[in-house]
């Protein structure tokens, strides 16, 4: 599949008509067959009332086998969730840190980086307040994974350890399987945060022996909020017992047990309570296309667009702050410079679609949908922006 066959799917999404789209890091373009999805969802509600769950609960899982085939695991190995900060939790619930036998006997360590994501670190710190010991590896310059001080961090103490695959703030991508495999050489987990990179970079969880990994459907994906994803190695769900619970994660949630609880033999101990149905059904749209587009060539033409948008970026003389080569990347571009942040206010603004981030800068990503020229777009109105000098300030107005 060439370049031009990824760029005939752009009729597939009327945002791009809108403005252009930079920012499937953030935020994806929505496909229009996630309208007919919701219009679907409503008809099942609207005409079969309560018998809609007959296809409301296959639906979750049909979704999770979707999202599987895209991270490289099993069917019926991913489980649904509303958020990333839910499936965190819910998996931190899973750890007393104080057990004196069994699988997790005498760890208490958490180690992660400084550049995670924020809800990854405000998490796993509060576990601190339950025992855990919490070791936050620092970056060295805030572009790059601290790969060999993480690596060095992580010992027999450690019970696990949530990074993110690719980091928000710089787009540097860490090489997972060897984080993995240190972790395991010592008996640790590793929970891998796949948001930044599922649907742009190619995953082998399963090659990779991945304990546990999650992300969500609003970026790359193209699916909107509401439909994260945790993914559990199969082997090691029934030493998972998470104590933030629902009865969806009970082995026969329709017998309204009210004796102890007896957690599904499958991925679904982990999923909680009622399912976000709505949104399970505007994700399907997004994964669908990733899934019959291929991450390969998605990768491909993403390393193309983002070198040359490092060219663009780096002949202006502006700070580039996301990693050189291609296997130390991610699909973003972060870039700064003086004024940064009341420029991009400004671009936005032109529906000239990216974000800004402190310590970063503004990021730009191309994805399977953007055109050459789009970039090109791009650059000529931050140039003409910056030309013009900063807007008058809107509260003299008020």
């Amino acid at each position: 599949m060439s370049e031009a066959d990824l760029l005939a799917t752009r009729p597939e999404f009327p945002t791009l008509e809108k403005g252009v789209h930079l920012i499937s890091h953030s935020l994806g373009a929505v496909p229009k067959k996630a309208r007919a999805y919701v219009n679907q969802f409503i008809d099942e509600w609207e005409n079969e009332s309560i018998n809609a769950w007959h296809t409301w609960l296959p639906a979750v899982r049909s979704l999770g086998d979707l999202v599987g085939g895209v991270l490289g695991v099993d069917p019926g190995t991913v489980a649904m969730l509303p958020n990333v900060s839910t499936v965190q939790s819910f998996v931190a619930s899973c750890f007393t840190f104080r057990e004196t036998s069994g699988r997790f006997e005498g760890r208490t360590k958490i180690v992660y980086d400084d550049v995670n994501f924020s809800t990854v670190h405000y998490v796993w710190q509060e576990q601190a307040r339950r025992g855990a010991d919490v070791t936050i590896v620092k970056s060295r310059d805030g572009i790059h994974p601290p790969i060999d001080e993480l690596c060095e961090a992580i010992d027999e103490k450690t019970l696990l350890v949530p990074i993110s695959h690719v980091l928000f703030r710089s787009s540097g991508m860490y090489d997972a399987k060897r984080v993995i495999d240190r972790a395991h050489e010592v008996g640790a987990l590793v929970l891998l945060d796949c948001y930044q990179s599922a649907g742009t970079v190619p995953l082998d969880l399963k090659a990779w022996d991945c304990d546990m990994a999650c992300g969500g459907s609003v970026k790359w994906a193209c699916g909107g909020p509401g439909a994260a994803y945790l993914y559990v190695r199969p082997d090691l769900l029934e030493h998972l017992a998470p104590m933030s619970t629902g009865w969806f994660a009970h082995a026969e949630p329709f017998a309204f047990d009210m004796g102890p609880m007896r957690y599904a033999a499958d991925t679904w101990r982990m999923i909680g309570g009622t399912m976000a149905m709505p949104a399970i059904y505007t994700a399907r749209a997004g994964w669908e296309t990733i899934a019959r587009l291929g991450v390969d060539r998605i990768r491909k033409k993403s390393l193309r667009q983002t070198t040359l948008l490092r060219e663009l970026v780096e002949a202006r003389g502006f700070t580039v702050n996301t990693p050189k080569g291609d296997a130390e990347r991610g699909g973003t571009i972060c870039f700064d410079f003086a004024g940064a942040d009341a420029v991009s206010k400004v671009l936005s603004e032109r529906k000239f679609f990216h974000d800004y981030r402190p310590r970063c800068g503004i990021r730009v990503s191309p994805h399977f949908y953007t055109t050459d020229e789009e970039l090109q777009r791009f650059m000529s109105e931050l140039d003409a922006v910056r030309k013009a000098g900063p807007a008058p300030s809107r509260s003299a107005a008020y």
